[in-house]
């Protein structure tokens, strides 16, 4: 945890120089064109776009990979979950079945099973650049001045702001007790047990909790002293107006959600089939 997850990272690059609310409005309509279709040929040039826009904003691979690990662990987990509970999701869709390893009963490995599951893997890494992208290149601040501008309530913009600023705050804190704790003879290494270790984790994880209240209730004073609510808008110091980039990555970005829904539903099906 040597390097902060989920945090902004400050960079000169065309992605950081575009304002808050074009980031927010771009990953929204990208997310669109990812998720509303199954056309394995869409879906494999917004996964190229995607990778080409996470090379120009000069993030290091590094810089996110302990939450690209976590996020794919998850993606593992979620394949073998929907061939678990629907082995035969994709012969019901493509409607033929060609059977490449049987295993019993319906659990039979099928090609149409793993080209449903490959769009499915397909969506996931098409929009997790973009999301990782939108974290770490958005100021918090100005983050919650563009939830703000396109028609979120202050109050809740300002939340979630917080929110993502408390990020790094728990990190630096778990760091710092961590060491307290190992100053103390408390090991976390591999060399104990797993139950010891977990043990362990829980006299690191409580003094985290009473921290983590303690800076809630001393933001919601100070908040509360100044008035924070009363009015029905405010303005903020870090929302900043939008430039020619900001509008050229708005039309680029909404023709490709436009393109990916024109090709997708010329035929009234949004399932790409190659096996017919």
């Amino acid at each position: 945890m040597a390097v902060e997850m989920l945090s902004y990272i400050d960079k000169r690059s065309p992605i950081h120089q575009l304002t808050g609310a074009t980031k927010l409005l771009c990953f929204i309509m990208w997310s669109f064109a990812a998720m509303l279709t199954y056309d394995t040929r869409i879906l494999v040039g917004l996964l190229i776009v995607s990778l080409v826009v996470f090379k120009v904003s000069k993030i290091k691979l590094s810089e996110v990979s302990f939450v690209l690990a976590f996020i794919l662990i998850f993606l593992l987990i979620n394949n073998v979950a929907i061939y678990l509970f629907s082995p035969l999701e994709g012969v019901k869709i493509y409607g033929t079945e060609h059977v490449l390893f049987k295993l019993g009963g319906r659990y039979n490995l099928t090609l149409e099973q793993l080209f449903y599951q490959c769009n499915i893997t397909l969506k996931y890494l098409t929009v997790i650049p973009a999301a990782l992208l939108f974290i770490v290149t958005t100021h918090p601040s100005e983050f919650a001045s563009s939830l703000n501008k396109i028609g979120v309530s202050y109050r809740i913009a300002f939340s979630v702001a917080i929110a993502l600023r408390y990020i790094p705050d728990i990190q630096r804190d778990y760091r710092n007790i961590a060491l307290s704790q190992q100053a103390r003879g408390l090991d976390m290494s591999r060399k104990e047990k797993l139950l010891r270790r977990v043990k362990n984790a829980v006299s690191i994880i409580l003094p985290l909790i009473l921290s983590s209240l303690e800076r809630i209730e001393t933001i919601s004073n100070v908040m509360e002293l100044r008035g924070f609510g009363k009015n029905k808008k405010r303005t903020w110091y870090s929302a900043r107006s939008f430039k020619p980039s900001d509008y050229i990555a708005l039309i680029l970005i909404a023709l490709i959600l436009v393109t990916s829904l024109a090709v997708t539903y010329h035929n009234g099906n949004r399932f790409y089939n190659p096996f017919k």
